[in-house]
């Protein structure tokens, strides 16, 4: 068993014992949900970076990477743009000072709006936990050079995931992910030189590649290269636009202005790391690219193993397992907090007493994970094929689409009304779910592309009929229906 595996093991280990230490902190929701609302500007770059950078960086971009080369680079683009946008509106989200997207769709939209919002956010948030599960089976087979198989080493990842976050919620989160933020960092900035001098030089990728890994948009993509290509943009700037998890960070923070700094500093981090995975990706692709025997998914870690000097190598592996380790804490513990904020305090107790909610949280965040952990076991019973990329792609989609626009307009358009929002959650949901599921599954003739990036009904992604059918309808009954009252809009705009 190889050396690396027992190092990364006694990493998380410490960790485990450093959170089932601040466990004995976590008193309140406040606590639990929010980390005690202290979170400084270092810890709030470092969670936020580490909120981000999953293996939907280093395991479904990677492979992206390796299969589109350069044009890859839309996917992480859209984190960027987003990143840009929601500068403008951090302040005003630690302002509020809630716990859950659902209070800012209850504000604006009522009370169904909250509970719509929540099941859609629940349904995408536990896919993306899935998917970091089997992101850790496929970075333990490779550390142990395969005497682990992938479906053993996402049993280990999943009960490290749903242990750290049910000892210490939010509170063992950002303290994990300072350190875990550190090393992501170094490692990815490290290694590159190295990679690329192994590859052949500068020259390497575009002498070994073929030529659509150089283009902008790869005619790999299938019918309509640049509709594919832009899919990927929109799906990760929605999701990032709406991501409960970020919004959990903000609130989490001291004061409105630390949000705001740490979002200065998230963008530069984010922009680095991700830009530098697709490179590392791109180049380890060149060199192992008569090596057909390589799953595309673990070319990075691959890289790791083989192209840079060992003490890099662990670093840069050590790094893959933390990214995925804090990224599936911050999405399993995200829509346990719906449940028990959004739906359970909500509708059913009101009233619970802090004690019965940090409890009942921790029993949610362990059903959670195991609901996740059968999204990846049982298509490996069936001997079905997992794809990364295409598990991101749907839940990026589908909270994209059902949360996004009627989160942002609850933020920056007075317009929006509570009928309004409430249409484009449920049709942005349904439309996602018809067109990556019911289609492809129920009328397979009208499915367009290549099966290596999942085929779409007659070529067209689903994030634009879905996106567009949201947003039409968040405009048009916005408009239909009476403009909300200043009471409702007071708590959101400071000038009403």
């Amino acid at each position: 068993m190889s050396i690396y595996l027992y190092l990364i093991l006694a990493y998380l280990i410490v960790v485990g014992i450093y959170n089932f230490y601040k466990s004995g902190k976590v008193k309140t929701q406040d606590d639990m949900m929010v980390a005690g609302r202290s979170l400084g500007v270092t810890k709030m770059v470092f969670t936020l970076v580490c909120t981000w950078i999953g293996s939907g960086t280093f395991i479904a971009g990677a492979e992206y990477a390796y299969r589109a080369g350069w044009s890859s680079l839309w996917m992480p683009a859209g984190a960027w743009v987003g990143i840009a946008i929601i500068y403008f509106l951090a302040a005003k989200i630690r302002t509020f000072g809630q716990y859950t997207i659902g209070d800012i769709l209850e504000e604006r939209y009522g009370k169904f709006a909250r509970l719509f919002g929540a099941i859609a956010l629940i349904i995408a948030f536990t896919t993306i936990v899935s998917y970091q599960f089997r992101a850790g089976g496929i970075i333990l087979n490779v550390i142990t050079d395969g005497s682990m198989s992938v479906e053993a080493g996402q049993i280990i990842a999943a009960a490290f995931v749903i242990l750290f976050v049910a000892l210490g919620g939010m509170i063992a989160v950002a303290h994990t992910d300072l350190p875990n933020g550190i090393i992501i960092v170094l490692a990815c900035i490290v290694a590159v030189p190295f990679v690329v001098l192994k590859a052949g030089g500068w020259d390497a990728a575009a002498q070994t590649l073929p030529s659509a890994h150089m283009s902008v948009f790869s005619e790999q993509f299938g019918q309509f290269p640049v509709l594919k290509a832009l899919s990927y943009f929109f799906a990760t700037l929605l999701l990032l636009l709406g991501v409960q998890s970020m919004y959990q960070k903000f609130y989490s923070a001291k004061t409105a202005a630390d949000a705001k700094k740490a979002v200065v500093l998230w963008i530069i981090g984010t922009i680095v790391v991700e830009a530098v995975v697709i490179v590392i990706a791109i180049y380890a692709a060149s060199y192992f690219w008569q090596d057909k025997s390589i799953d595309p998914a673990s070319i990075v870690l691959q890289a790791a193993r083989h192209m840079v000097p060992a003490p890099v190598g662990l670093l840069l592996l050590a790094a893959a397992c933390m990214v995925v380790i804090s990224t599936g804490m911050n999405y399993l513990l995200s829509p346990s907090t719906n449940i028990m904020r959004d739906i359970y305090q909500r509708f059913i107790k009101p009233d619970a007493d802090q004690k019965t909610m940090v409890a009942l949280q921790k029993l949610v965040v362990v059903i959670l994970g195991f609901l996740a952990f059968l999204m990846v076991f049982l298509p490996t019973v069936f001997d079905l094929k997992i794809s990364v990329l295409k598990y991101a792609y749907f839940a990026y989609t589908l909270y994209g689409v059902a949360i996004t626009p009627a989160l942002f307009a609850a933020l920056a358009w007075k317009r929006a009304t509570k009928q309004g929002g409430v249409a484009s959650i449920i049709s942005g949901a349904v439309m996602a779910i018809v067109f990556d599921i019911v289609i492809p599954y129920g009328f397979p003739s009208v499915m367009k592309g290549q099966d290596v990036w999942g085929k779409d009904p007659w070529g067209i992604p689903s994030i634009y009929p879905a996106l567009a059918v949201s947003i039409l309808m968040l405009v048009v009954v916005s408009y239909l229906t009476p403009r909300p009252d200043e009471q409702t809009l007071k708590k959101l705009f400071k000038n009403v």
